[in-house]
This record gives C-alpha cells, sequence and structure tokens, in this order.
C-alpha cells in the first residue's frame, strides 16, 4: 500500500513505518501527491482527523528541506484539524537531523498565529527548542504564543512534559527556561498587552501576568531594574489606551521605588503627553517627587507646559493643585509656580482659566512685582470674562484687539475642462472612475467622452478600451463603454432598459437622483448601439454642474446642422442643469432654433428655466425606517409646493420635480449607501430642492447615528438657488450628527452660507433649537460643531446661531448638555460684544441651582446686560 492510500485510511502509524524504510528521493518524490491530498481535503472537507494528522506525519517525514517542511508544519490547513498531540508527530520530527530541526524552529518562530490566536504546533516548536538546544527563539509571534501558552489554565505543552503541572502561572514561569529571555522581549512586542490581560488569565491578580512578574523580579528569575527600564519605556512609546494600561498595570505591580523613579524622570516628562491613564500616573509620580524636594524648578515647568494645554480636565486640575502645593510649601518657588499656572490662560475651558486665575493671584503677593509684564501678556490669552480680574491682578488691562468676523474666501465654480481628446486619455478617466473616482467632472466628462469619440472613431476608441475591459466593467459606465466599444447588440442594450430596478444600470439606486443618473445610462447605451450621437447636451460647463445658456444652445445648432435628433432624458437634464440668462444674443440664437428640442430650450430659457418652488414645513413625521428600525417621531420634513410647473418640463425630468414627499418615502433597507456627489449636480441651480429631498438622508446621521449622511452639505452651500428651510433643517442636523466628519462637512456648509451672504442665522438657530428640543439632536455635539465653527474666527455668525437656538432649549427641563451650548453661546456674546437681553435666557439664568446651564446662563445674561 502507498504513502496516499495509508494516509487516506487515517493509518498514522502505517505512515510513520512506511517513512522509516524511504530514501531520501522516495521522500521527495511523495510530496507533490501529499499536496495535491491536501488540497483536496481542504476543498472537500473529505479526510477525518485521523487523515489529517496521518498527513500532517506523512509530509513532515517526507519534506528533506527544512524551509518547505516549515511550511508544511505551519499551514493554516492542520491548524484545527490535524492531532497534534500525537506521539508519532514527535517521533517523525525527531528522526530528522539537527540541522534541520534547528532551521524549521527559526522558520516557525516567525509564523503569526491564526486569526483565531492559538497556534496547534507551538508545543511542537517548544518541544524541538528544547531538545535541540538551539537559542530560544525571539521573534515576536513565538513571544506572543509563549504568553499564550503559558496563560492558559491548563497548557498543552504538559503533553511533552515540558512544565509542570497546576494551574500556577507564577510555578509555571518561574520553573521555565524561557522566561528570562523572553518576559523581556514581552515590552517591545505590538500584541503582548493584550495577553496580559487576555481571556485566559487568573481570577487572582497575584496570579495574573503584572503580579507574577513583579514576583520572578522579586525573586530573581527577572532583573527588575531591567524591566521597570523596559515598562517605563514601553509607557513612554504610547499606544492604543488599552495597551497602555496593560503596561501601567506591570509598572504599579512592580512598584518603582523613589530612587528608581528619580533615575527615569525624563522618561515620565514624556509620558505627561502620551495617553490620559499614563500621564496621570506619570504626573502622580512627579507631584510625589516634587513634594519629596526630588525635583527640580525646571522640570516642574516643564510638566505645567505639557499638562496645562491638554484637553483632559481632570489632568489639568490635577496639575494646577500641584503648583498651588509647590507654592504653600516653599514660598521662594511663588514666581516660577504663577508664570506656569499662566499657562492655563489659554486653555479652551473658561472654569480652567478661572481656576488658573486663582492660583495665580494667591500666590501673586509672594512672587513680587518681576512676573507681572509675562503675565500681562499671558492675560491676552484669557476669555474676556476674565480680563476684569486679570486688571486688578496685574495692574493694567488687557490688550483686547477689535473683533473682526474671519470667514472663508467665497468658493468660485470652475470651468468644466474640454472635452477629452484622445481615447487612450478617455480609457485612463474611465478606469478610475471605475475604480471608485466619484468626482461628478470626471464623471460626465468621461460618459460625454464615450459618446463622442465613438462617433468619432469607434476603432480607434475599441482598441483603447481594451485594457479597461479585462479589468471587468460590467456596471454603471463600463457598460456604456461596451456599448461604445460596438460590444452591446441591440437586444442586449435593450435588456438593459428592461431590466428596469434590479438591472446592473439601476444596482444602487434608492432615490430619484440616482433613478434620473440610471435613466442618463440607458439612453447613452440605446444611443450608442442604435443611433449614435455626436456628443451630449447635458455636459456641465461648470463643477457645480450648471450649463452656461450659450454653450447649450450653440450645441443644440450643431445637433440641427448633423442632422441627429436630442434624446429625451438628455435634454431633459441639460434643462434641469442650464443657467437661466436675459442676455438678448443668446435668447435671439434660441429663437433661432428649429428642432423640436431648439424651441423647447427656447420656451424654458423665456420663461426663466424651471421655478423655484416655495418650502412648506409639516409637523414631526410618524416615524421613519421600515419595521423594527429605531423610530424617530422627532422628524421634520419639507414638502414642495407648485406641483403645476410638471407641464412646462421634458417628460424624463418630470420625476425630479414632483411631490417632494414622493420621493422621501421610507426605504426597505438596512442600509444607506452614501450620497454621491453627482447628486447635487442634477439640479445646480436648485439646492433647496435637492435638499429637501434628501433631508431624510441628512437626519439620518444624527437621530439615527448613520454616518455618511452629511457628506453632501458643503457641495450644497456652494451651489446655487434659494436656501430656504430645507437646507438650513439639513445644516442643523449635520451640526448635530454622531460623527465627527459629518459635523465637520456640516460646519463648512455653515461657514460657506456665511461667506456667501446665503445664511439665515435666525432661521438655522431656532430650527437648531427645535431639534435639540424634540431630542433629534444632542446638545453636546451641536455645541462642539458650533464651537469648531467659532474657532475658525466665525464668532459673530454662531453668537447669531445660537441666539435664536438657545430660547426653545432652555425649557423647564433642559436637556442634558445644554451647558454646553449657553457656554459657547457666552463665549462668542464676549468675543463680538453682543448687548440686549434674550428673554429665555434671563429668566433660566434666575433658577436657583448650580448646574453648568445655570451658571453659563448667569454668565451670559452678565455680558448682554453690558
Amino acid at each position: 500500500m502507498n504513502l496516499t492510500d495509508l494516509v487516506r485510511r487515517g493509518d498514522t502509524a502505517g505512515v510513520a513505518v512506511a517513512l522509516a524504510d524511504f530514501t531520501p528521493e522516495q521522500r521527495r518524490a511523495g510530496i507533490p501527491a501529499l499536496r495535491e491530498l491536501r488540497k483536496e481535503f481542504r476543498d472537500t472537507w473529505s479526510g477525518s482527523a485521523d487523515a489529517w494528522t496521518a498527513l500532517l506525519i506523512a509530509g513532515a517525514g517526507c519534506h528533506t528541506a527544512p524551509s518547505a517542511a516549515a511550511e508544511w508544519l505551519g499551514s493554516p490547513a492542520f491548524e484545527d484539524r490535524a492531532g497534534w498531540r500525537n506521539p508519532l508527530v514527535v517521533a517523525v520530527v525527531d528522526a530528522q537531523p539537527a540541522a534541520w530541526r534547528e532551521e524549521v524552529v527559526a522558520r516557525l518562530a516567525v509564523r503569526r498565529a491564526p486569526g483565531w490566536g492559538w497556534s496547534e504546533h507551538f508545543p511542537l516548536l517548544e518541544h524541538l527548542v528544547r531538545t535541540t538546544g538551539c537559542p530560544v527563539p525571539t521573534a515576536d509571534p513565538f513571544v506572543t504564543q509563549w504568553m499564550r501558552e503559558r496563560a492558559r489554565p491548563e497548557p498543552r505543552a504538559r503533553a511533552f512534559g515540558a512544565l509542570p503541572p497546576g494551574p500556577d502561572l507564577h510555578a509555571r514561569l518561574a520553573a521555565d527556561p524561557f522566561t528570562p529571555v523572553l518576559a523581556p522581549r514581552l515590552f517591545e512586542v505590538d500584541d503582548a498587552a493584550a495577553e496580559l490581560e487576555g481571556p485566559w488569565v487568573a481570577r487572582d491578580d497575584t496570579e495574573r501576568w503584572p503580579g507574577v512578574l513583579a514576583r520572578l523580579a522579586a525573586d530573581g528569575v527577572l532583573d527588575r531594574a531591567d524591566l521597570v527600564d523596559r515598562c517605563l519605556a514601553r509607557l513612554l512609546r504610547g499606544g492604543r489606551p488599552a495597551d497602555q494600561r496593560a503596561f501601567l498595570a506591570v509598572l504599579k505591580a512592580l512598584a518603582p521605588t523613589g530612587d528608581e523613579y528619580v533615575a527615569h524622570v525624563r522618561t515620565l516628562l514624556g509620558m505627561l503627553d502620551g495617553v490620559s491613564t499614563a500621564a496621570g500616573h506619570a504626573q502622580e509620580v512627579l507631584a510625589a517627587l516634587d513634594a519629596a524636594g526630588r525635583l527640580d524648578a525646571e522640570a516642574v515647568a516643564e510638566a505645567s507646559r505639557t499638562v496645562l494645554f491638554r484637553p483632559e480636565k481632570k489632568l489639568v486640575r490635577a496639575q494646577l493643585a500641584w503648583l498651588g502645593r509647590a507654592a504653600r510649601t516653599a514660598p521662594d518657588r511663588a514666581g516660577p509656580v504663577v508664570l506656569a499656572a499662566a499657562g492655563a490662560f489659554g486653555h479652551p475651558d473658561r472654569a480652567l482659566q478661572e481656576s488658573a486665575l486663582k492660583v495665580v493671584a494667591r500666590h501673586l503677593p509672594a512672587a513680587g512685582t518681576g512676573v507681572l509684564a509675562e503675565l500681562r501678556a499671558a492675560a491676552e490669552q484669557l476669555d474676556p470674562a476674565h480680563h476684569r480680574r486679570a486688571a486688578e491682578l496685574f495692574g493694567a488691562e488687557v490688550r483686547v484687539e477689535a473683533y473682526t468676523e474671519q470667514l472663508p474666501a467665497v468658493p468660485r465654480p470652475r470651468p468644466v475642462p474640454p472635452p477629452v481628446a484622445g481615447a487612450a486619455e478617455l480609457a485612463e478617466e474611465l478606469a478610475a472612475v471605475l475604480a471608485g473616482d466619484t468626482d461628478p467632472v470626471v464623471w460626465e466628462r468621461v460618459l460625454d467622452g464615450l459618446v463622442r469619440h465613438a462617433w468619432l472613431d469607434r476603432a480607434g476608441l475599441t482598441e483603447a478600451l481594451e485594457p479597461v475591459f479585462r479589468l471587468g466593467t460590467r456596471q454603471d459606465l463600463g457598460l456604456v463603454a461596451e456599448a461604445a466599444a460596438g460590444r452591446t447588440t441591440a437586444g442586449q442594450a435593450h435588456e438593459l432598459v428592461r431590466a428596469r430596478h434590479h438591472g446592473p444600470l439601476r444596482f444602487n439606486w434608492t432615490t430619484s437622483f440616482d433613478a434620473q443618473i440610471a435613466a442618463r445610462l440607458e439612453e447613452a447605451v440605446l444611443r450608442l448601439v442604435l443611433r449614435p450621437l455626436p456628443y451630449l447636451l447635458a455636459t456641465p460647463t461648470l463643477s457645480t454642474g450648471a450649463i452656461d445658456a450659450g454653450v447649450l444652445v450653440e450645441r443644440l445648432a450643431g445637433y440641427e446642422r448633423e442632422g441627429v435628433d436630442a434624446g429625451p432624458v438628455d435634454l431633459g437634464q441639460a434643462l434641469l442643469r442650464v443657467t437661466p440668462t436675459a442676455d438678448p444674443a443668446v435668447l435671439a440664437a434660441a429663437g433661432r432654433l428649429r428642432s423640436n428640442p431648439g424651441g423647447r430650450l427656447a420656451d424654458w430659457l423665456r420663461t426663466g428655466g424651471l421655478p423655484h418652488q416655495e418650502s412648506v414645513l409639516l409637523g414631526p413625521s410618524t416615524g421613519r425606517g421600515p419595521t423594527g428600525r429605531r423610530q424617530s417621531p422627532n422628524r421634520r420634513l419639507v414638502e414642495q409646493a407648485g406641483a403645476a410647473v410638471g407641464a412646462v418640463l421634458p417628460p424624463d425630468a418630470e420625476r425630479l420635480v414632483g411631490p417632494v414627499h414622493s420621493q422621501l418615502s421610507l426605504r426597505g433597507t438596512w442600509w444607506t449607501p452614501p450620497a454621491l456627489p453627482r447628486w447635487a449636480a442634477i439640479m445646480p441651480g436648485h439646492r433647496e430642492e435637492t435638499a429637501a429631498r434628501l433631508l431624510d438622508r441628512f437626519a439620518g446621521c444624527a437621530d439615527l447615528d448613520e454616518r455618511g449622511g452629511a457628506a453632501l452639505l458643503p457641495v450644497l452651500a456652494e451651489a446655487d438657488g434659494p436656501a430656504g428651510l430645507a437646507l438650513h433643517l439639513a445644516v442643523g442636523y449635520g451640526l448635530g450628527a454622531r460623527h465627527r466628519e459629518d459635523r465637520t462637512a456640516a460646519v463648512d456648509a455653515l461657514l460657506v452660507l456665511a461667506a456667501r451672504g446665503d445664511l439665515d442665522a435666525a432661521l438655522l438657530g431656532r430650527e437648531a433649537g427645535e431639534l435639540v428640543r424634540l431630542g433629534a439632536v444632542k446638545p453636546n455635539r451641536l455645541a462642539d460643531a458650533l464651537r469648531s465653527a467659532a474657532d475658525t474666527g466665525a464668532y459673530g455668525t454662531v453668537w447669531s446661531v445660537l441666539a435664536a437656538a438657545l430660547p426653545p432649549v432652555l425649557t423647564e427641563v433642559p436637556p442634558r448638555g445644554a451647558g454646553e451650548l449657553v457656554a459657547v453661546a457666552a463665549d462668542c456674546a464676549r468675543r463680538v460684544g453682543a448687548r440686549g437681553p434674550i428673554p429665555a435666557v434671563t429668566a433660566f439664568a434666575g433658577r436657583a441651582g448650580a448646574s453648568q446651564a445655570v451658571r453659563e446662563a448667569v454668565a451670559l445674561r452678565e455680558v448682554l446686560a453690558g
């Protein structure tokens, strides 16, 4: 019976016996069949447990090259299938030459464990290290697997007699010759932190890794000073908070003495800039050293410079308390202390500024007048609320520059580059779009280029597109490219259109915008196959998606010269994009057009194009989303009036301007695809209409915590048309979005609207405040976004929004976090010198209590009172 038959039968003993009689040539000759058998077992799940073990043994014996043997033994295919504890596995491997086994050890030691963490071959690898006498591997994967193996309640290595019995981690490590070599390495291995507090650790702290390492250091098994050095160096290196917590636990278990910490003062100072848990411990240690007189003044000053600018209030308060103690215990240090405390004058939290000012005031007499000049300069960073107190302390008025509102430059739409010149360039841009480029200008130029070059030179276009077709392109513009290259029959083109909602051109559409894009693609495919066009009418001339009226007139005139008729969808899209004009020359040129599409364009321009529809606010909706999804009764929708304008629209564009509530129907999906920039380019002069149709998506980023819902807001802010209730409500939702990137997009939109003079701050404030009151937007998120906007220099804009937002927020029972909104409002009001009471703020400030909302309302009331 040959070797493969023995393997199929799972005859492990028979395999071992057969291998003993094989020559090296016979062993190597059997390898291809074993590899095929492994593939067969893996693909068909046909091998039994014994068969897999027999296969493992056979391969271990047949691979005479250690590199190939290591690949075989380390194959993931054997991890959870083969019987690694079978003595025959060890016997076959042990029968190999010592040099072979050492090379296998070296190669397996650097192989990472599979995704589930445990490596079945590690006990065998450990056995080889012990029996060959080779150096203990120190590669990261080996260290990680060693830690996992030692922490198991019942280590599998006991099968080879390598470890003492019992679950005692300390006993195992103390008796383990690997410990002195590998334990110091765990501070350098990225994955080690997870093992220090992994799922197999003991419940008793004394049997967890941190405590056990400390005990081993106390026993002399490990070098204590070396462990302290390595642990502090690992904390200084930084990393994820969970990792830092694990190594901080080791440091605390080691409990370094004062002398040991004094030797590492520079490391401790560096840790102050790291993860807050590590920074907090370093701060405590340094403060204790300072209290013991073992820290110089420059180290205290350096610690303060680092900590007082951190956002964590707890750390800043602790640093100020440390400085206060230092000045009390040693009055001669009052000067450096007050100057260090003044570093908190620039902290964004006004309460911490006040705490720093109190520390300075308490110790200023002992510091003397020599520090006043520096304190006056530092006081310029204080919130205006503290200027009067600073002037009293430092003997001069705080210089504050006159406030000037800072807004971004008004964005200007960019002209679209000329049509794609050559087929090779077109192929490159098509490949970029198919690879994920969502730039609407590129997408439009590629669509037009495919139509244009199919008209000019279809053979040349086909040749240029061949490399793109080899990548696989059967969706979106890829299908248009196939039609342009003559690879689509008339029957196939009609089938694409008949597929409608489930066809490859409509694979991802959930809104009317997707439907319009799909309709354009369908029409392009049909015309390329049946009646080609020289170019498209709807290609934008500006980056916003707009088309210059004169250019569109010239395009239709070109159609008349060529004797081709316009595609209805292409024409409808062009009319939605064309910029109205009163230029008599353009209107006269349009009037000279003789085709039916030309007459429609002339009428369209003469009547001013698509009318802007007025917004009508409805009450809160009754809910959203399919059954089972979290309901949000706080939703508000905008419906567009004036549906009668459909009579003047091209038939294929009517669906885009019908009643908006029909386009906001509840989606039957749990997944919301991200908004595409080219959606905003469909009606570039009607951003209010676009915002209304996408309001459900904008709201989802706030009241359903969806990601990416606000990404389109900056694009809409740069588009044209009225900015009404729908757009302002969309911005309000975006400012209260769950994810920071969405809030950032909403801030950008807010600033662009303000820079263009299109922001109705009172409207946005009222709507945002109402969303907070209803619970659709959380106050802390809104406060974070508005603070970010204010920090750009737009304090006046933000104050105008908050002045209207606060009344609906400051109700009988204000929502949690309302105090943060009032704090931002108070800061902005001080900076812009706002005056005049707000009744809701005045009434709320008169309440009893010491909540943040009441305190900040009192401060805002005082600012507004002058």
